[in-house]
């Protein structure tokens, strides 16, 4: 085949390959990313209030049911552990599970298994901060610009405290295996009395609650008093409504 032949092929118009159009992503840009403005600038938003936050914030716990723990390396090392030295106090995360149970649905239920890193490190007197952050569900509905679904704009928090062990008349009075497995069904080989790890029913007993809403200037930033926290109703979780969530009782599935 000779060249001339191939021009008529080189010329034509790439369309394929075009990019496709872009949305409007600038309707409503974030100003404020990782602080809430000052009282007195002007703003298109109307900032949650801080128990709105923590009835989110409770929402949230309530759906959810794995969480990262963070614990801090004690200053010495058993030589049981093989654990590089110099770690202590360096924190450490590790994803774990977790529960809203009753009798205290607002200080999460943990089954502590005494191998694990992070039982091991608040039995030696490490606090715990148990973080969370919302992920919108598959069927969302769809985003009105870039910034609706931005992990950036997504609620998220940490709950600072420390591990509390529940005893037994706890747990069987409110059926604490019974509300965690429901979340949890594999958990059922390592609850308290299995064969291969020692483990307890415990609670993390929050103390402090810091919250970052989404952008400082459509949502609130800042701590949350633990009152406040503990002061939501169940009522209050379950009208609640999170970004993505569609109100069921309205018809949206």
């Amino acid at each position: 085949m000779h060249l001339h032949s191939l021009l008529p092929l080189l010329l034509l118009p790439l369309t394929t390959s075009s990019p496709p159009p872009r949305q409007n992503v600038l309707s409503h840009p974030p100003h404020h990313v990782f602080a809430n403005p000052p009282p007195s600038a002007p703003s298109t938003f109307r900032i949650p209030t801080v128990h709105e936050s923590a009835v989110l914030a409770r929402r949230i716990l309530h759906l959810c049911s794995i969480a990262t723990l963070s614990t801090v390396f004690p200053p010495s090392t058993s030589s049981l552990e093989n654990r590089p030295p110099h770690l202590g106090g360096a924190p450490i995360g590790l994803m774990d599970y977790y529960a809203s149970c009753t009798p205290s649905p607002h200080d999460p239920t943990i089954l502590a298994i005494g191998i694990a890193t992070s039982f091991k490190n608040t039995a030696a007197g490490s606090n715990m901060t148990l973080s969370l952050r919302w992920h919108p569900p598959a069927g969302a509905p769809p985003a009105e610009d870039l910034y609706t679904y931005s992990p950036a704009n997504m609620p998220r928090f940490s709950l600072v405290g420390h591990v509390e062990p529940m005893g037994e008349e706890e747990v069987a009075r409110f059926n604490v295996s019974g509300c965690f497995l429901a979340r949890h069904p594999d958990a059922e080989a390592w609850t308290p009395g299995n064969e291969i790890h020692v483990s307890y029913w415990a609670r993390l007993v929050v103390e402090e609650v810091y919250w970052i809403g989404g952008f400082g200037d459509r949502a609130y930033i800042g701590w949350i008093p633990v009152q406040e926290w503990r002061g939501v109703t169940e009522a209050e979780v379950e009208a609640a409504r999170l970004v993505g969530e569609r109100d069921v009782e309205k018809g949206e599935l």
